[in-house]
């Protein structure tokens, strides 16, 4: 609809002093307050819409989470949402404190932002299912979002929470089976049960159904078990000191975002204490330690930033089934391997995704 210019003029005159308009005013003068008056709140159609906000929610700092975020937004990205261009991610950190999780979710929810993400376990989702009812969460984990109270169902989740769920939880007797192979292959005699260490992050959900699970798989091996827990990143070294001084053979880590980002603090401690042990990310067997049997982080990220923007332009959470990425990949570092004296069955090294040499 065209607009005449005596309506311009009234339109003008709501936003400045009656003393500045007048009808001999000069027509340079006029376009140059309508333009004024145009960008203006609530005056004419053309002030730009504000970006919609994702509210990340983190458990670690940004530099060990990066390889995550990359994912997440390439995921985004493929919805059409690049991050400053149309749309914004409003970060928060936990920096490995599960117990931060739920003021910084509280924070995001506060702030009424269009979705919050909520990757790196079910301690982010669990906070992030606390904070608000009505903001669609994007969660992505290891473990069993139904067992774990996160959704209900996962082909149709109820109320605001969807997203992706991994098999690293359900990966953990796996890797018990995986480190028994390599260190009984490398045992002289095989009169006495292996011993071999299990280490748990008390403060995640986990924990315990992850213990029993590898105790479980450990009987099955006839191999015995030394139970130690590590919540804080001070505590590594006794663990390694205690499992060095009881003999263990090596130690397995459940499957937790709190090792899952110290992978090079538990991979310098493994080597100086020349002891064989199994993560669940690539990072750790990257950084020198021996195996890591887990979920592609990377698939499962991706797809998380996928949902993301699905929800931006207009799905429902309950309209999107819990993603589930069955893919696990088997890293091994021969050269550790090698340094620790071991001698790896080669159909071990036939299933693996990489080998390090």
């Amino acid at each position: 609809m065209q607009i005449d210019e005596p309506r311009l003029l009234l339109l003008v005159s709501r936003c400045f002093p009656k003393r500045l308009i007048g009808h001999r005013m000069m027509r340079r003068e006029f376009i140059a307050l309508l333009g004024t008056a145009a960008a203006r709140p609530g005056v004419g159609h053309t002030q730009p819409l504000a970006l919609p906000v994702i509210g990340y929610l983190g458990p670690e700092a940004p530099e060990p989470f990066a390889s995550r975020v990359l994912a997440f937004r390439d995921g985004l990205a493929s919805t059409g949402y690049v991050s400053g261009r149309n749309v914004v991610i409003d970060f928060r950190w936990a920096e490995g404190r599960y117990d931060k999780l739920p003021a910084l979710a509280a924070e995001l929810a506060d702030q009424q932002v269009a979705v919050i993400a909520a990757p790196g376990g079910a301690p982010v989702a669990l906070a992030a299912k606390s904070a608000t009812t009505t903001i669609p969460i994007v969660f992505e984990m290891g473990g069993d979002p139904i067992a774990l109270g996160v959704v209900g169902s996962l082909s149709r989740p109820e109320g605001n929470v969807t997203g992706v769920s991994s098999l690293s939880v359900e990966a953990s007797p796996k890797r018990m089976e995986l480190l028994h192979e390599v260190v009984r292959a490398g045992r002289d005699d095989g009169a006495s049960p292996l011993l071999l260490g299990v280490v748990a992050n008390p403060t995640s959900p986990t924990a315990m159904s992850q213990v029993g699970s590898l105790q479980t798989a450990a009987e099955a091996l006839g191999v015995r078990t030394h139970v130690l827990q590590a919540g804080v990143e001070a505590q590594f070294g006794t663990v390694f000191e205690t499992l060095s001084g009881i003999s263990a053979r090596g130690v397995v880590f459940t499957s937790d975002p709190f090792f899952a980002f110290r992978g090079q603090q538990l991979a310098a401690l493994a080597t100086r204490y020349a002891m064989p042990a199994i993560t669940q990310t690539r990072d750790f067997t990257i950084a020198g330690g021996l195996m890591s049997y887990g979920g592609d982080f990377v698939q499962s990220h991706r797809q998380a930033g996928i949902y993301a923007g699905l929800i931006l332009k207009g799905a429902k959470p309950a309209e999107l089934p819990v993603q589930r990425v069955t893919k696990l990949e088997l890293f091994i570092n021969l050269d550790t391997a090698r340094r620790f004296g071991l001698t790896l069955p080669l159909p071990l090294l036939a299933r693996a995704d990489e080998v390090i040499e």
